[in-house]
């Protein structure tokens, strides 16, 4: 049985689908007025690992995950760039789902977009108002009445007298109770509109996820996911929208990944302390490195990006694919290996468990190659790369990664980053700081190499090695002749 911590609960608990053998998740997905950042790419990264994990373990899973194409950010943007809106959502759009494609995160089986959906907002609203959870503000809004709603601030553990405590009484005059919020805002100059039964405007962002997830999901489903800072108020005024509209309970599980910080503090676009993943992949060997970073830990805690993090993912990298070479391809045949791996998966997905026991595997690996026994070894590397999968990491054959050039200063953007040299950090076939050979230039040379010491030029050898060498190309001696390479 798999276990999840249930945010709304605090308590881990037995995954039991509503449907018997599917799952229905919602994740709150990008407000799309600018390029992903590394903490929008651990969200995202979590919840692929989540679906990806689920279908290996026999679920039929639906898998949504939103994008909020109308927004206060989005209008802003736009305006201060001086471009139509649309231009906008659709070029940062198309950026995500680049930088979403390098990290190995598989796009969700469906991505509806708000502006699609705002009959279904409409619809939803009539609902709250005709129930008297909402009510025409007399600016033209219309407003939830958090009051109204029994059992408010429970996902979130917050109470409504400490919230209005705290809570600024001027913030909206138009407001019955400071914590009101809207759910339709009404036209504004310049801005974009449709029409509705309390005149023309548009959804709030809270009203958006509600409408959505009802849609693609039923009124009740399996799973909700987002990020920590999503509980409150997004998730908590979802949960008043949808249990007061529809009657039903919402969502069974709650899942929220933990924050990705700098110097400690939460990495955010507001805060300033930001890298966006196309700051960060030209810094690394491969874009797995980064999703191999966010798997290291466990994704409900905090994790801090720095320089040193990065290197430890890199040299783990490293470290499996190194076992993997040379090693022949075979069936992959499940032991005690795929056993422990799916325990520790099954307890609330703990990915850091699960990678060590990848690397107990590439120990075991190595002693096998050590040993003379090649086929315990091959046997061994095709579960490992059949469990690597799941995780969506290892997918690349070694010789592939050992070819990759690695930056000449290494590090996290914005830390002690360095740039990637000719670009190939990403690309993975362009040169090296040291002397910029492409990979058939290498081959040649290696070829070469190879053809004088069959010859016993040693001389010519030696001068080609030193010439690899100083393009940052490490060649390795085989038995029989052979000889492979890799960047250093």
């Amino acid at each position: 049985m798999i276990r999840i911590h249930n945010s709304l609960t605090g308590e881990k608990q037995d995954l039991q689908p509503i449907k018997p053998g599917h799952i229905g998740m919602y994740v709150c997905g990008m407000t799309v007025y600018d390029n992903l950042h590394v903490g929008h790419a651990r969200m995202m990264t979590v919840f692929d690992m989540v679906s990806r994990y689920l279908r290996h373990r026999g679920y039929d899973v639906t898998y949504v995950r939103n994008i909020t194409d109308i927004d206060d950010k989005i209008i802003k943007r736009a305006a201060e760039n001086g471009e139509p809106i649309g231009a906008l959502t659709e070029r940062v759009i198309e950026a995500i789902n680049e930088d979403c494609a390098q990290l190995g995160i598989r796009r969700p089986d469906h991505e509806p977009r708000a502006t699609q959906h705002v009959g279904n907002m409409i619809a939803l609203i009539g609902k709250l108002v005709d129930k008297g959870y909402a009510y025409v503000a007399a600016n033209g809004d219309v407003m939830y009445a958090v009051a109204k709603f029994d059992g408010y601030g429970r996902l979130s553990g917050k109470h409504l007298a400490d919230l209005r405590a705290g809570a600024r009484i001027d913030v909206d005059e138009f407001k019955r109770d400071p914590l009101d919020f809207v759910l339709w805002k009404h036209a504004k100059p310049g801005e974009p509109s449709w029409e509705s039964p309390w005149g023309a405007g548009r959804p709030g962002w809270h009203i958006e996820c509600s409408a959505m997830s009802e849609a693609l999901l039923g009124t009740h489903f399996d799973i909700h996911g987002g990020g920590m800072d999503l509980k409150f108020p997004h998730h908590e005024n979802e949960i008043a929208q949808s249990c007061a509209a529809t009657g039903d309970k919402f969502v069974n599980l709650w899942i929220h990944n933990g924050f990705v910080n700098v110097d400690n503090e939460k990495m955010s676009k507001s805060l300033g302390n930001f890298f966006t993943v196309r700051d960060v992949l030209p810094t690394l060997r491969h874009p797995e490195v980064l999703r191999f970073f966010f798997l290291m830990s466990h994704y409900r805690g905090p994790i801090n990006y720095s320089l040193d993090q990065l290197e430890q993912a890199d040299a783990a990298l490293r470290g499996i694919y190194t076992a993997l070479r040379d090693v022949p391809k075979v069936p992959a045949v499940a032991t005690e290996y795929t056993e422990r791996f799916h325990e520790v998966m099954d307890d609330d997905l703990n990915t850091p468990e699960a990678i060590a026991v990848l690397q107990r595997m590439t120990r075991e690996i190595n002693l096998a190659k050590d040993t003379g026994k090649e086929r315990k070894a091959a046997a061994l590397a095709a579960e490992l790369r059949s469990l690597a999968d799941v995780l969506g990491i290892i997918t690349l054959e070694p010789e592939q990664w050992f070819r990759l050039v690695k930056p000449a200063t290494p590090g996290a953007a914005g830390v002690g980053a360095g740039a990637a040299a000719d670009g190939g950090a990403v690309g993975g076939g362009a040169g090296s700081a040291g002397g910029s050979l492409t990979d058939a230039e290498v081959d040649s040379l290696v070829a070469a190499r190879n053809a004088a010491r069959k010859a016993k030029d040693f001389a010519e050898s030696d001068r080609i090695r030193d010439q690899l060498a100083a393009a940052g190309v490490i060649v390795e001696d085989k038995p029989g002749g052979k000889s492979t390479w890799r960047r250093a």
